[in-house]
């Protein structure tokens, strides 16, 4: 991709809290992250991807915007009404290719193609097998205009809707360069109700796989087993939060949780590493809120035996200007992750 123009908001309304990154490209000099805001969202907002209370949204955006002259935003979709497939098919020309993906399309997407907004792209060329690797990409056209109506109503112009998996994607690769050929580089963003795992091996995306499973269900088991209220069992899960000391049961109660999760994860990669032929896993780069509990990276490093760490997107874009709030930083590095990689998108941007 060839981008022009200044760089897009970043967006990130996921089912616990919007979250907003706002970049600025100083020519050759480091790039500056002008503005984050970070809104919780009421329980039940967003179910299964579905937006249910679209009023609490749009007075979140609102929120966040108040007094803002950049209106111009990159949003996100994920989820089920997503698909992204890696496929095979004969090698042939770009319009070749561009008249024969639809026909590719309806045999591995399982939407009806009338209901969908496709996109594709090609990952590699092997001339000696006669073949090419292509992404395709399928995302439901009702949730897209959802997004769309919603940013719409809060006075946003959207430009571009980008997914999960990519944008994270961006956010590594602009942090530490594109990822050595001989190495595989697993990125697993946890969010509230998602997590998605996306494999990067020769320098692209060979694999991509939404679990649903986050961070809810870790606050859902403490609630139940100290029967407890929502917010309450949110505050113990991150350290207490100010509500005093934190119930010896709560350490266990997540560590089992996070197990329950790692292991759900592990068997993607497993089933990645069954399927591909590829020997290991080199590194895990977490983030997403969830994966501020250190249990959940000592569970996956410990069942890959891959070096896990935190993604960190302070190394695309350092904290400057006066909108930045540090004390709405804090801790929340993980879950600006998301937004600052749609913060890097351009207003105008070409196939290259």
């Amino acid at each position: 991709m060839a981008s022009e123009g200044k760089n897009l908001v970043g967006v990130d309304i996921g089912s616990a809290a919007i979250k907003v990154c706002e970049i600025k490209e100083a020519g050759k000099g480091p790039r500056q992250l002008v503005r984050f805001g970070f809104h919780p969202l009421p329980a039940d907002t967003i179910v299964d991807g579905h937006i249910i209370n679209s009023g609490a949204v749009v007075e979140g955006l609102e929120k966040l915007f108040h007094g803002s002259k950049s209106r111009k935003v990159a949003l996100r979709a994920s989820g089920h009404s997503v698909i992204i497939k890696k496929i095979a098919m004969p090698l042939m020309t770009p319009a070749e290719l561009a008249e024969q993906i639809k026909w590719e399309a309806e045999q591995h997407i399982p939407f009806d193609l009338a209901e969908v907004t496709l996109d594709y792209q090609t990952l590699t060329r092997r001339e000696d097998q006669g073949q090419m690797d292509v992404l395709l990409v399928a995302a439901k056209k009702e949730e897209i205009n959802d997004l769309y109506n919603l940013a719409i109503e809060a006075r946003l112009q959207p430009v571009v809707v980008d997914l999960d998996a990519f944008t994270v994607q961006n956010v590594y690769e602009a942090a530490y360069g594109a990822p050595p050929p001989a190495e595989t580089i697993v990125l697993i963003h946890v969010g509230a109700s998602l997590t998605t795992v996306n494999i990067l091996a020769d320098g692209t995306t060979a694999f991509t796989r939404d679990i649903a499973n986050g961070g809810n269900a870790i606050t859902e088991e403490i609630q139940r087993q100290l029967g407890i209220s929502r917010e309450e069992a949110e505050a113990y899960k991150c350290g207490g939060d100010g509500r005093g000391i934190v119930p010896q049961e709560v350490p266990t109660i997540i560590n089992q949780s996070v197990e329950q999760l790692a292991g759900e994860i592990q068997r993607s990669l497993d089933f990645y590493l069954a399927t591909s032929g590829d020997r290991e896993i080199t590194n895990i780069f977490c983030s997403g809120g969830t994966a501020n509990i250190r249990a959940l990276l000592d569970a996956l490093a410990r069942r890959s035996r891959a070096r896990v760490a935190l993604l960190d997107p302070l190394l695309v874009a350092q904290p400057g200007g006066k909108l930045i709030d540090p004390v709405a930083l804090q801790g929340r590095t993980a879950q600006a992750v998301v937004a600052m990689g749609l913060a890097l998108r351009k207003e105008r941007e070409r196939s290259s």
